[in-house]
């Protein structure tokens, strides 16, 4: 980011969208990170939006996303308003030599991830997508075991998630805008997806080869509901994955297997737990994720935007997992 700004010290934050999303899993985390402050928030709704502004003890509120770009008390945004808004108000605040973090899906598209990528670099700007998980001590650990060999040589993913087409994995809305293309770019897959999607090719590299299908197997809303794909992964490895979000209670799943020659992986990318099973025995391992689950990425956008570490995760690498999700659901 330009250095006038911030002279180095203190990345003062403002939230466009501020809703449910930012209400554990974000929003706190500002104010706790090292260096970062929160300092401004926007929501259409002024009320809300001084609602919020009041209960999290944050200085300034808007009702105008342009108002908060415009604040020069700022010098980084946090996007998390639906992905249908992501382009606009990322390439605005580019634009203004601001900062950005943006919640994932990065954006309803691949035509609108490159635009994006394109206003970082005619800004010389820096942006970096929500993935999360690739903070998380759980996925981290994951991370480590398949590159340690703890089931072998990996030859194969699978991975499912099957839930009843009012999921209670998301928050729920009054407006449910996940599952409207025009707001998400898709359904519940394009909500869930990215974060599966990234952390399989954070840790066995972008897909070489990718094939899939969707279908509208109910009439409950406009986006699809099951999705399945294909990809192959470097060093042969084959993943399998399954979506599907109009499923009977009794047919819930959330698993992923990593399948070695020596054994596999279990883990929900949606829990705590991680079973390991090898020649070796068996082990379960427990997790306890952060209060405010983006904390530890929180922290490395700050280190990141302040020149003291790397992008954890760029607009190109998340648009590897827009090119998959595409293919996959269109």
């Amino acid at each position: 980011m330009n250095n006038h700004q911030n002279n180095g010290q203190c990345i003062s934050w403002g939230i466009i969208g501020c809703g449910n999303v930012t209400e554990l899993k974000s929003g706190p985390a500002f104010n706790k990170v090292p260096d970062s402050r929160l300092h401004a928030v926007m929501r259409r709704d002024a009320l809300k939006a001084e609602d919020y502004a009041a209960r999290h003890g944050v200085p300034v509120w808007y009702n105008d996303a342009n108002s908060l770009i415009n604040d020069s008390a700022i010098n980084a945004i946090y996007i998390a308003t639906p992905p249908k808004f992501h382009e606009e108000y990322a390439i605005a605040a580019l634009e203004k030599g601001k900062a950005v973090y943006v919640e994932k899906p990065v954006a309803v598209s691949v035509a609108a991830s490159k635009r994006m990528a394109d206003a970082v670099m005619a800004n010389n700007g820096k942006l970096v997508v929500a993935h999360y998980r690739r903070g998380l001590p759980m996925f981290l650990k994951i991370k480590e075991l398949v590159e340690a060999g703890a089931v072998g040589k990996v030859k194969n993913i699978r991975l499912t998630m099957f839930q009843t087409h009012r999921t209670d994995i998301v928050a729920q809305t009054g407006f449910n805008w996940r599952v409207d293309p025009e707001y998400a770019g898709g359904g519940y897959f394009y909500d869930l997806a990215p974060h599966q999607l990234d952390i399989i090719q954070f840790i066995f590299g972008e897909a070489l080869r990718k094939a899939g299908a969707a279908a509208h197997q109910t009439n409950f809303y406009a986006a699809e509901d099951a999705v399945s794909g294909i990809m192959e992964l470097p060093n042969n490895i084959l993943f399998q994955g399954d979506w599907n979000f109009s499923m009977p209670d009794i047919m819930k799943e959330d698993s992923c297997l990593i399948i070695g020659e020596k054994g596999y992986l279990k883990f929900p990318f949606f829990g705590s737990s991680l079973r390991i099973v090898s020649t070796a025995g068996e082990d379960l391992i427990s997790f306890d994720h952060p209060q405010n689950i983006q904390h530890p990425m929180i922290s490395k956008v700050v280190d990141y935007f302040l020149e003291r570490g790397e992008n954890p995760c760029s607009i190109e690498e998340a648009i590897k997992s827009m090119e998959v999700m595409e293919t996959f659901a269109r």
